[in-house]
């Protein structure tokens, strides 16, 4: 069985990176989705374990010092992170984990121990012009918080080529399937089919026998 792999998605804000992400899950339910740990208190409705791991900010250090966060990053005060341990069960599971974070954490999960496993992708908006059209669609953010997030894209999108793959999400459809393409490929890498010993070696032994 394969070892499962770390898909770090990134984008600015508005690209499409969550919508990709839910559509990724969608299409194969035996993708786990990395539960982030937070020191932030819970807000109304969120389920520990579900939405957040929450714990005490002198836990979060305890795991930070051991090497049991991928990533992490402290936010208006509040740490954030992706704990190691449930990632290298679900490996060992022969299960892929999605990580939906910004380049920052995906730069500290590519320079982490399970860096061999990881495969990176970048989604760009097709313009600047359309990125701004997307966040306002919403509805849900004042101009103020457009303009911070319109701010914010620059620096993030200067990142694009740290990533294995980068999609142009023109069209989410196709942006969907090309996502599917890419998982499939990694799948099937010659590295990641640890059978293939064995297979070549019966194949070989059933020559021998001709």
């Amino acid at each position: 069985m394969r070892r499962g792999l770390l898909l770090i998605l990134s984008s600015p804000s508005g690209a499409g990176k969550s919508t990709l992400s839910k559509r990724l899950m969608a299409w194969d339910p035996t993708l786990r989705f990395s539960v982030s740990a937070t020191t932030r208190a819970p807000r109304a409705g969120e389920v520990d374990g579900k939405d957040y791991i929450f714990c005490s900010t002198e836990k979060f250090q305890q795991m930070v010092a051991d090497g049991q966060m991928l990533e992490h990053a402290e936010v208006f005060g509040n740490f954030y992170g992706s704990p190691r341990g449930p990632v290298e069960d679900a490996m060992a599971e022969g299960r892929d984990t999605l990580f939906d974070v910004d380049w920052q954490g995906g730069q500290q999960i590519r320079n982490s121990p399970l860096a061999r496993d990881t495969v990176s992708v970048f989604i760009l908006p097709p313009s600047i012009a359309e990125l701004e059209r997307r966040l306002r669609g919403r509805g849900q953010d004042s101009d103020d918080v457009i303009a911070h997030r319109m701010a914010k894209s620059r620096d993030e999108i200067s990142h694009w080529a740290e990533y294995d793959y980068v999609l142009v999400n023109h069209d989410v459809d196709r942006a969907e399937q090309d996502l599917r393409t890419i998982v499939m490929a990694e799948r099937l890498r010659r590295d990641r089919q640890p059978d293939l010993n064995a297979q070549v070696r019966d194949m070989n032994a059933e020559f021998d026998r001709r």
